[in-house]
């Protein structure tokens, strides 16, 4: 599999940015394995980083640069950091979506989660939105420790593994200034039966 894609640096996933590679050197100095690395970024990006949503935050981040100067993002920011993160330290990193029901019960959102190529692993997905009571995602290769199970109808765990974010992703993120905005228009995607599927944004 070519990996080069996931190792790029973007407009949204920006680990050239001397910020992000700064930080991304100081959470791998102490480290010599790929794996190591892997789990110091991650829990750096889970625990260190604010969820928005969690604190209420004003400001809407999209870069993995500007979530880092602000300190805090969506799930969907947090992944993008996590990925310029490793990308920087030469660990080959993807965007991937789950699709979960809304906290609210007012229909499904898309859910950002990371997958990271890691030796003797593969493929591995790691969930960077931060911790709470009842959510506990962790970094345990290979066994995954995701902050949500998909559980009930209609939610899914997609397949593909990214190398940039969902345009609906980043869309949502640039057009959404507000806690009010951002909450309110959460993404979604909707299953048809042909088994494609439509991304769109939740309804107003």
């Amino acid at each position: 599999m070519e990996t080069e894609a996931y190792l790029e640096s973007t407009d949204v996933i920006d680990w050239e940015t001397p910020a992000v590679c700064r930080l991304a050197q100081k959470l791998s100095s102490a480290h010599t394995q790929a794996i190591d690395v892997a789990r110091s970024c991650f829990e750096w990006g889970r625990d260190e980083i604010d969820h928005s949503g969690d604190i209420r935050a004003s400001v809407v981040t999209c870069s993995a640069s500007d979530v880092l100067s602000e300190r805090t993002g969506w799930c969907f920011a947090k992944s993008h950091l996590l990925a310029a993160l490793l990308r920087a330290n030469g660990i080959p990193t993807g965007l991937c979506y789950q699709r979960l029901r809304r906290d609210d019960g007012a229909g499904f959102t898309l859910h950002g989660l990371n997958a990271i190529l890691l030796p003797h692993t593969g493929w591995y997905r790691v969930d960077a939105r931060g911790n709470k009571p009842g959510v506990n995602a962790q970094f345990t290769p290979p066994v995954e420790q995701l902050a949500w199970p998909v559980a009930e109808p209609g939610e899914i765990d997609l397949p593909e593994i990214w190398a940039r974010p969902l345009p609906i992703v980043v869309e949502y993120l640039r057009e959404n200034n507000s806690l009010v905005d951002a909450t309110r228009n959460l993404p979604d995607i909707e299953l048809i039966e042909t088994g494609h599927n439509q991304c769109h944004h939740s309804p107003r």
